[in-house]
């Protein structure tokens, strides 16, 4: 197999002339990356949390729900992506709409088993106190259940970044245009560099949201 070529320069490898020329339009695809990943994660947890505390209270819901969730989560990223072309054109939601779907199934679970995962006695202990129900979740079952929610939502968290590349594929950008475009030009450049800001991404997204989840689970890390 021959090596791919540089189109400036003729060099293989890394480009740092083009690197530096065009730092840049990658910062530009990195934020609008940034920006892709954390909107689905946001709706997404929303969504997820309230669909949740519903499984948590009506527990035939659960079933059902992980199976409807389990569906959306196989249908392929590109074709959900053509399909909302129609309805919502070459705008940010074409992605970020499939990007929400796909982290439900990860979130519902992970959510749903880190509440069942609160000890019986502990809600007793609660009703026994006098706490209603919204202030029982809030502030006795959420802080215990934030260990498993957190798994949950650093696994979506990755597996977002990831997916958040093909959206480039309905003109949405992101680091996937990066891909596009040292594919298109046989250029390895754009594809090393997004594929480096993408693994650093989700590295330092994984790092943000444990340093978060130990600042607020700070008796998980005594008992470690």
């Amino acid at each position: 197999m021959n090596p791919v070529v540089a189109q400036t320069g003729g060099q293989a490898g890394i480009d740092w002339a083009w690197i530096g020329r065009n730092s840049g339009y990658i910062g530009e695809q990195f934020v609008e990356h940034l920006l892709l990943t954390a909107l689905p994660l946001l709706f997404g947890f929303v969504i997820a949390f309230a669909l949740s505390l519903a499984a948590v209270r009506w527990p035939r819901l659960y079933s059902p729900l992980l199976s409807v969730t389990g569906v959306l989560f196989t249908i392929p990223s590109l074709a959900l992506f053509v399909i909302l072309l129609g309805f919502t054109g070459l705008s940010i939601w074409t992605a970020v709409i499939p990007l929400t779907i796909y982290t439900l199934l990860i979130l519902v679970r992970n959510i749903v088993e880190g509440f069942r995962g609160v000890p019986p006695e502990v809600r007793d202990a609660a009703e026994a106190m006098g706490f209603r129900r919204p202030r029982q979740i809030v502030r006795v079952e959420l802080p215990l259940a934030l260990p498993v929610i957190f798994a949950g939502l650093r696994i979506a968290t990755v597996t977002t970044v990831g997916l958040v590349t093909i959206s480039a594929l309905v003109g949405q950008g992101g680091l996937g245009q990066l891909f596009l475009d040292g594919y298109s030009r046989r250029f390895p450049t754009p594809l090393l560099v997004a594929l480096a800001l993408s693994v650093a991404l989700a590295v330092a997204a994984d790092l943000l949201l444990l340093a978060i989840q130990r600042a607020l689970t700070p008796w998980t890390t005594k008992e470690a």
